[in-house]
Order: C-alpha cells, then structure tokens, then sequence
C-alpha cells in the first residue's frame, strides 16, 4: 500500500483558545497516539491535511516527517477527523500509531460495478453498506473491495459471506448481512381515471343546463 508523507509538528498549549488561533494560522490541531505510546499533541497544515489525506476514499497509511523525534517516520492511521457542522471545515484530527508487523482491523469502501441484470429489467440497485471491516497487515489494506453487481437480477443480493476479497485480506462480519440488493419497481403503471358518482351527476347536471339555455327567446338560430 502506498504510504502519505504528511509533515507535522508538535503542538504547544492546549485549550479552545489555542486551538482557534491556530485554525487561524491556517493549522490543524491533532493528536497522535498509540497502544503502547503516550499521547503526542500535534498540528498540521490545513491545506496539505486536506489535499494528501482528507481527500482520499479509505484508509491509507501516512508516515509523519517531523523534526520531533517522538513524531519522526511514525506510521499512523486516520483515526477520527472532527468538522464543524455548518462549515465543513477540519477542526480536530486523530492518528492512531500502527505496528507493520501486526494484522489490524480498518474499514474499507466497497466499490459496486457493472449493471444488474435486475435493473434491465426495471429494478432499483439498493446499497446496503458502503464499506466493510476487514483485517490484514497495514502494508495489505486495500484501497477498496470491488463488488461486481452485473448478475442481479429482482430480489437477488450479495451477502458478505460472498465478496472476493484480495489476499491476506479478510472480511469481519458476525451475520452474512446483504452488502447490495435489486428491489422490484416502486412506480405501479397509471390506471385510468374512472368518473365518479359526483362527476357523472356534475356532468349531466351541466349538460341540463346548457340545454335549458339555448330554448331561452332570442338564443335559438
């Protein structure tokens, strides 16, 4: 797996204050930690956090370039990336230090292709789940699991129990839930309008009247 070199420094002064000034300093304020390290406080720019890292699908290894020697060539995962909920804008990260020897668990985006045979057919494809927990060696994590849906037909679904996962991956599931399924057409065909009892009265009523009109002196030609 490709790893992401992202330049960070460690970061001084805790508190909302300090963390405002420096979102306006054009930095991110973070945190690196581990299973066996002690928390690091760290900030990193804004701009390189969201185009190296946040505008990637999946999760993806990230080895820091730091001058600090607790931060130096430590290889981490985005673990938690907190945004303002008007803006949008990046406010608080987390980095989850990764041992490359050992297997871990991560989610990982699923990628739907090709056209259900279903959907030829007047079907709706459903997406049930986006992504998938998967275990592997951090170097192994895929970038996605591709899921061919061309073999669908109505009422058809592929379970999880049923994706072809890549090697050393392996997909964590307690229940064979459906990742993707073809639901029968929503939209019945228009029946036509059948006149009702006050419609049909309305219509001879006005029909009456139109007749009583034209006997009126002066109206017949």
């Amino acid at each position: 797996m490709e790893e992401i070199a992202l330049t960070v420094a460690a970061r001084t002064g805790i508190g909302k204050g300090r963390s405002r000034r420096l979102r306006r300093s054009g930095k991110i304020p973070g945190v690196f930690y581990g299973p066996t390290a002690a928390a690091v406080p760290l900030e990193v720019d804004t701009k390189d956090f969201v185009t190296h890292v946040a505008s990637r699908e999946g999760a993806h290894l990230i080895r820091f370039q730091s001058s600090v020697e607790a931060l130096a060539q430590k290889v981490a995962l985005l673990r938690e990336v907190q945004t303002h909920p008007v803006s949008g804008d990046v406010l608080h990260v987390d980095f989850y230090e990764v041992d490359l020897t050992k297997r871990l668990q991560v989610r990982v985006p699923l990628h739907f292709t090709g056209r259900p045979k279903g959907v030829v057919g007047g079907g709706i494809m459903q997406p049930v789940l986006r992504d998938i927990e998967v275990e592997c060696l951090p170097t192994d994590i895929p970038q996605f699991i591709e899921v061919d849906v061309s073999d669908l037909d109505i009422h058809d679904a592929v379970h999880l129990a049923d994706l072809q996962m890549p090697s050393n991956v392996s997909a964590i599931f307690e229940s064979n839930d459906a990742v993707v399924t073809v639901l029968p057409p929503t939209v019945e065909e228009a029946k036509e309008a059948e006149p009702t009892e006050e419609g049909v009265v309305a219509a001879e009523g006005a029909a009456a009247e139109g007749a009583a009109e034209s006997k009126e002196p002066g109206k017949e030609g």
